[in-house]
């Protein structure tokens, strides 16, 4: 769909399984070269470089935490060994949990802010200190949520994470336009991933979450790699300090619907 994306290379963090799993599919299919990071799924990561490379595409697996500069470094210097440069860097790795504010503990809230938001400013540390000295375009690519915006109660190091990702963004992309680096975010809503698959096992669960979105129904991780694969190409040239809300419209505020609030 995107010919300037044939042959470019990328690094998509968490793209073992999830949204990143479908990032790094998608990518593929548009014939780039991808870094897959990955952290415990070590059998997902080696599965998904054999699915690609059984297409006829090439990608290969680097284990590493995303929260140390030691494992973006490796990200980056895979790429270049490997594939011969950096195109595009998609900070995806992330994770949530539950519990009253009054209860998260301190190691529980670092652990979140450290991979949600720590490691999107990692990556692009990585790569921009790649891009900037060699006068190369770059794009990033960061995995934000609906939850930038709206408040999640019991989540609140997750939110926290998020809403400070999308100031990360905005002030990244303003610093770096003028040496022609875009930095955008995608916000996913309720997605059918293995993050979510425990939860939508209720169906009261599922039909809830349904009822909040405009479009009543959860989406696709597709969904979300397409518009990784739009902002990562040409097509969006002239775009970035933005977030794309990939979200079936929940972001639109479901309790205003039909004139209710």
């Amino acid at each position: 769909m995107y010919p300037d994306l044939a042959g470019k290379v990328a690094v998509v963090t968490g793209g073992s399984k999830g949204l990143g799993n479908a990032i790094v599919h998608r990518f593929a299919e548009e014939g780039m070269s991808v870094v897959i990071n990955y952290n415990t799924d070590m059998n997902g990561a080696a599965q998904t470089v054999y699915e690609i490379e059984k297409l006829g595409g090439h990608a290969i697996a680097i284990k590493g935490g995303v929260e140390t500069e030691e494992g973006n470094q490796a990200l980056l210097d895979a790429a270049l060994e490997n594939f011969g440069g950096l195109d595009i860097w998609v900070s995806n790795a992330g994770f949530e949990t539950q519990n009253h504010t009054h209860e998260v503990s301190l190691d529980e809230w670092n652990r979140q802010i450290a991979v949600n938001l720590t490691g999107p400013f990692l990556g692009a540390k990585a790569a921009l200190n790649y891009w900037l000295p060699n006068n190369k375009p770059g794009n990033i690519i960061n995995m934000s949520s609906i939850h930038e915006l709206i408040p999640w109660p019991t989540y609140a190091a997750y939110t926290t994470s998020k809403g400070g990702l999308s100031m990360f963004n905005k002030t990244l992309a303003m610093e770096y336009a003028e040496s022609n680096i875009r930095v955008n975010a995608i916000g996913p809503g309720a997605m059918d991933t293995p993050i979510n698959a425990k939860r939508f096992e209720d169906s009261s669960v599922r039909q809830e979450t349904e009822s909040m979105i405009p479009m009543q129904k959860i989406g696709d991780p597709y969904d979300v790699a397409d518009a990784a694969a739009w902002l990562a190409s040409n097509q969006s040239k002239y775009v970035t300090g933005q977030t794309l809300f990939v979200d079936g419209g929940i972001t639109l505020y479901e309790a205003f619907d039909g004139g209710k609030g």
